[in-house]
């Protein structure tokens, strides 16, 4: 695994429902489901990793219940630590260009993309 520091401006985060932007470089699907009601076309993606989300069963005791979230975001930390070469594919792109991380929850400040940036990061 490199060690090479990725800088936080070529790691964003959007949501599936906000259209696409020249700066948004590549377009990374992070959720195991498909967003409702956005075509193809206007989600405009490079990749969907559908390994990276959390399980099912994760993503499903969560609920987005924002008394779950500290405990969610630990849970889905581990679950992580097994996907290392699907994250270290992610790593290599932000170090090369930017990349945007694309997620559907409505709740912009609790959603597994953050956490997946932050252990991206290094964090």
């Amino acid at each position: 695994m490199t060690t090479k520091r990725i800088a936080p401006a070529r790691l964003k985060v959007k949501r599936a429902y906000a259209p696409p932007a020249r700066g948004d470089g590549v377009r990374i699907l992070v959720d195991r489901l498909w967003p409702r009601g956005v075509t193809r076309q206007a989600l405009a993606l490079d990749a969907w990793m559908k390994e990276i989300a959390p399980s099912t069963a994760l993503r499903q005791w969560f609920g987005h219940e924002p008394r779950l979230w500290s405990d969610f975001r630990r849970r889905y930390a581990a679950e992580l630590r097994a996907q290392e070469e699907a994250l270290e594919q992610i790593r290599a792109l932000a170090r090369k260009r930017p990349v945007t991380l694309i997620y559907a929850a409505r709740d912009e400040t609790r959603n597994h993309a953050l956490v997946l940036r932050d252990i991206l990061l290094g964090g």
